[in-house]
């Protein structure tokens, strides 16, 4: 069995573990429907499909008709978004926190996170706890992106710290399967977005949290 070590950093996902962006994500894909007087999806249906972005909201709400159509209903869902990024969106309950709290343990903090670098910049100043962060690794910062290793690998790598002394926090089967494949500690966020039909009991995390401060009792297992 691996023995846990105190992490020297902790990476996180940005949607649906930081921050909560479905509304706002919702609302983009709502305005791409309503151009096309489709109709639109509710909270309760776009929600789960969140932490999948564009392709997948879209994919959802076209059918197959977005594989015929992706780039420019892409363009248009980004379009909306990129003018109403920050609208409804707000740290989960805790973050805030638990920042605060890694930063006096002396943990570092970071994010990895499949958005695109553009929107993380449009949406992270809002936000002045991640804004500060030292290290923001996007969906395009390098040439692949999770569920491939080395956005987390290139992120500890910024941070100055080896991947096995690093945690990794995320709500979807992506952040687990990189997060494993980078030799880190994976968390699974079950407050973010998963869909019922996700078995995210056989996505093979070390460890799971309710809410974002139950990181911390985690943390204080192995003090």
């Amino acid at each position: 069995m691996q023995t846990i070590v105190m992490p020297q950093a902790v990476l996180f996902d940005l949607d649906g573990t930081l921050l909560d962006t479905a509304d706002d994500l919702g609302a983009a894909l709502n305005a791409v429907l309503a151009a096309e007087q489709r109709p639109l999806v509710a909270a309760e249906h776009y929600t789960p499909l969140a932490s999948h972005g564009s392709a997948g909201l879209l994919r959802f709400a076209f059918g197959e008709q977005f594989e015929q159509r992706k780039d420019e209903l892409r363009q248009k869902f980004l379009a909306y978004y990129a003018d109403h990024v920050a609208v409804h969106t707000r740290l989960y309950d805790g973050v805030e926190l638990l920042l605060q709290q890694l930063a006096a343990r002396g943990i570092l903090a970071g994010i990895v996170t499949n958005k695109p670098h553009a929107l993380t910049q449009l949406v992270l100043p809002y936000f002045p706890s991640l804004q500060a962060l030292p290290v923001v690794v996007s969906g395009d910062t390098l040439n692949v992106a999770k569920p491939h290793p080395q956005p987390l690998l290139h992120a500890a790598d910024q941070l100055q710290v080896v991947a096995s002394r690093c945690w990794y926090v995320g709500d979807a089967e992506r952040d687990i399967q990189a997060g494993r494949a980078a030799g880190m500690h994976t968390v699974l966020a079950r407050y973010g977005y998963i869909h019922a039909n996700d078995q995210p009991e056989a996505w093979g995390a070390h460890a799971a949290i309710e809410q974002p401060q139950q990181l911390l009792e985690l943390l204080s297992l192995i003090d």
